[in-house]
C-alpha cells in the first residue's frame, strides 16, 4: 500500500469517526449500537487492511542476511600502499526482493550492494614515552632574518681606527647616519694613508672594507691654470652632496679625470668645495698608499667604484645638515644646524658620514688634535 493510500484510509476513519461522535451527540440513546456497528463493519475491516498492507511491504522473504568485513589494498586509481596502510571494507549481504522500476534520476542512484568504505588510518604510530611528552618543548616561531655579515678578526691597526672613529660619534650622529669612511691622512705609521669603511650594524661598528688611500700633497703648487694652490686635505667632519654624485667627471682645474667621484656638502666662504672621494688614475694608482692628490681622497677604480655604488643603492635618505657660521662656511667639527625648538634640521642626502684625522695609529699618537 502506498503511503497515499494510508492518508486516505486515516481521513476515512477521521471522517467516519467525526460523523459518529456527531450522531452519538444527537442520539445519546443509540450508543451502544453505533459502537457496535463501528467496530464490526469500520473499524476492523480498516485494521486489517492495513496489516495486509504491512506485511506485504515490509516483511522479506526469510533470509540469514550477514556482515562481511574484509581488508583489501586501495583501488588501482590510489597511490601505491605504504606498509600497514590497507583500507577496511565493509558490505551487507541482503537478499534480493522484488523492487517496483523507477525511473532513473541523475540524483539518485540505487547500490546497496556496493562496498562501503570505512578507511580507517592503520598506519602504526610510534609510542612516544611520557616523560619526553612533559619534556618536549613548544616550537618557537620562525624568524627570518637577513645573513649575518660574515665574522672578521680585526687587526691591530683596524680595531684602532674603529676606536677612534667610535670616540669621535656623537649620538646624533649615530642615530642618522649608517656608513662611516675613516681615512687617516697622516704622512706615515700604520693607519696612514688608509680609508676604513664602516657600517653601523645594531649600534656596533662592523668593518666591510680596508683600503689604501692617498691624500692632498700638503704643500703650496700650482694648478693646471697656473693659479697658486695648496694641495691640502682638511681634516674634519663631511658629509657627501647629493646633487654632486658623478660616475665620470673631469677637473678644469687639475685637468684630470675623477671617475665614481663624489663630491662633500662643504661650502667655505660661501662657495662650495672641490673635496671629493674619487678614484686614482694614470700614474697616481701606483702612489695609493702616499701622500699624492691635490686634495681630495683617491681609492683604486675598483674601490672607488664599489664604495659608490654602495652608498648610492643603500644610503640614501634624510640627514642632519651642518651648521653655518656667520663667514657663511659650514662647520666640519660636527656641529649640526638645529631648530628654535632644538630639533636638528634635516634634508635629503646620503646617510654617510666621512671622519678624516691626521692620525697615524702609532703608539703615543692618539693625544694628536683631532682636527
Amino acid at each position: 500500500m502506498s503511503g497515499l493510500r494510508k492518508i486516505a484510509v486515516c481521513y476515512l476513519v477521521s471522517v467516519s469517526a467525526f460523523g459518529l461522535a456527531a450522531g452519538l451527540r444527537a442520539w445519546p440513546d443509540m450508543a451502544d449500537q453505533a459502537g457496535r456497528l463501528f467496530d464490526r463493519q469500520i473499524w476492523r475491516p480498516a485494521a486489517e487492511a492495513l496489516a495486509r498492507a504491512d506485511r506485504a511491504l515490509l516483511d522479506a522473504p526469510e533470509s540469514r542476511p550477514r556482515v562481511v568485513l574484509a581488508l583489501t589494498p586501495p583501488p588501482p586509481a590510489s597511490p601505491p600502499p605504504r606498509p600497514a596502510d590497507e583500507r577496511t571494507f565493509a558490505h551487507v549481504d541482503l537478499p534480493r526482493i522484488a523492487r517496483p522500476a523507477l525511473a532513473p534520476s541523475p540524483d539518485v542512484q540505487l547500490a546497496l550492494d556496493a562496498p562501503i568504505a570505512i578507511a580507517p588510518d592503520l598506519s602504526p604510530r610510534p609510542v612516544i614515552p611520557q616523560a619526553e611528552v612533559r619534556a618536549a618543548p613548544k616550537p618557537a616561531p620562525q624568524i627570518v632574518q637577513a645573513a649575518p655579515l660574515p665574522d672578521r678578526t680585526l687587526t691591530p691597526e683596524q680595531a684602532r681606527a674603529r676606536a677612534r672613529l667610535a670616540a669621535t660619534l656623537t649620538t646624533d650622529m649615530r642615530e642618522n647616519f649608517g656608513l662611516f669612511i675613516f681615512v687617516s691622512k697622516a704622512a706615515k705609521g700604520p693607519l696612514a694613508q688608509r680609508a676604513y669603511i664602516f657600517k653601523q650594524d645594531h649600534g656596533a661598528l662592523t668593518l666591510l672594507y680596508d683600503w689604501a688611500a692617498s691624500t692632498g700633497r700638503e704643500k703650496p703648487e700650482k694648478d693646471a691654470q697656473g693659479d697658486p694652490a695648496f694641495t691640502a686635505t682638511p681634516a674634519g667632519l663631511y658629509q657627501f652632496d647629493p646633487g654632486r654624485m658623478y660616475r665620470q667627471y673631469h677637473s678644469t682645474n687639475w685637468d684630470q679625470d675623477m671617475p665614481n667621484a663624489m663630491f662633500f656638502n662643504w661650502q667655505r666662504d660661501g662657495v662650495q668645495t672641490g673635496l671629493a672621494i674619487h678614484a686614482a688614475t694614470g700614474d697616481d694608482v701606483a702612489r695609493l698608499g702616499t701622500r699624492a692628490s691635490a686634495g681630495c681622497v683617491h681609492l683604486s677604480p675598483e674601490n672607488a667604484r664599489t664604495l659608490f655604488e654602495l652608498v648610492k643603492n643603500e644610503y640614501r635618505g634624510a640627514v642632519p645638515r651642518f651648521a653655518i657660521d656667520a663667514s657663511d662656511t659650514m662647520s666640519s667639527r660636527g656641529k649640526f644646524s638645529r631648530r628654535p625648538d632644538g630639533s636638528l634640521r634635516m634634508a635629503d642626502g646620503y646617510r654617510v658620514l666621512i671622519d678624516i684625522e691626521n692620525y697615524s695609529g702609532a703608539d703615543g699618537n692618539d693625544a694628536v688634535a683631532l682636527f
